[in-house]
């Protein structure tokens, strides 16, 4: 297992905090969020890590390898972060990852037991699912009665979405591997490097095979913020403090 961590973006939404300093980076309780996320995948047993960086990548490099140096680390540039999505920071992880994989986004403060119930679940590949109201923000699914996703994106009508994908995956190596097919397809052959990931989800689970479901794990009892604003960086200091104080 691989842990496959996207960390290029330039967080717009939380200036003037990220005016020099990436989003991961930003203290939260004593610690940034980039530890607190490293540290929850470290405790679920993976120690091989990939990362792909954009804006202020050195940063983020030298910290994690001071920081922690007793993981196995692989530094992706994206050098085009400003102008392309996290759809093309994904495909540019394809000829290093080589087994299963935990996918996360480098802005989430969470519990480490949402990581336990995805790696417990039984399936191959599936997200943690967050079965609160979602806004039209936020990326929704749509499931059938056996938690097997049917739709997924922010176009997802909120009153029959069963809630929010809070940005953390659990995804197979050959669920993968059709993956980087698809975006290869997107990226070099039709130059569509502005999507979100979960697009190219949608491609796959429109072919209703079995190989590629996407199912759903409820991880509502568990603490979790995805931080995109000043407003979410202000809840997520209470809620890592809710974190914390469990442990």
């Amino acid at each position: 297992m691989q842990a496959v961590i996207l960390a290029a973006g330039l967080a717009k939404r939380l200036r003037p905090l990220t005016n020099d300093i990436p989003k991961c980076l930003l203290d939260i309780n004593g610690n940034n969020i980039l530890t607190h996320i490293i540290n929850n995948i470290v405790d679920v047993g993976v120690s091989d890590f990939i990362f792909v960086l954009g804006f202020k990548a050195n940063m983020i490099e030298e910290y994690v390898k001071k920081k922690f140096n007793y993981i196995k680390c692989k530094f992706i540039l994206n050098p085009d972060y400003p102008n392309n999505n996290n759809s093309y920071s994904l495909w540019l992880t394809k000829n290093e990852v080589r087994n299963d994989i935990l996918l996360l986004d480098s802005d989430i403060i969470f519990d480490k037991l949402i990581l336990k119930k995805l790696l417990e679940s039984g399936y191959d590949t599936c997200l943690a699912l967050k079965n609160h109201i979602a806004d039209e923000e936020q990326i929704k699914v749509l499931l059938d009665n056996n938690n097997r996703i049917l739709k997924i994106g922010k176009e997802v009508d909120i009153k029959k979405s069963a809630g929010e994908s809070i940005g953390i995956e659990k995804l197979s190596k050959e669920f993968l591997n059709e993956m980087y097919k698809i975006l290869d397809r997107k990226i070099l052959k039709e130059n569509n490097v502005n999507e979100f990931y979960e697009v190219t989800f949608q491609e796959l689970i429109d072919r209703n095979i079995d190989l590629f479901n996407i199912y759903a794990v409820d991880i509502s009892e568990y603490e979790c913020i995805e931080i995109d604003t000043l407003e979410d960086f202000k809840k997520a200091k209470k809620i890592l403090t809710k974190i914390e104080h469990k442990i």
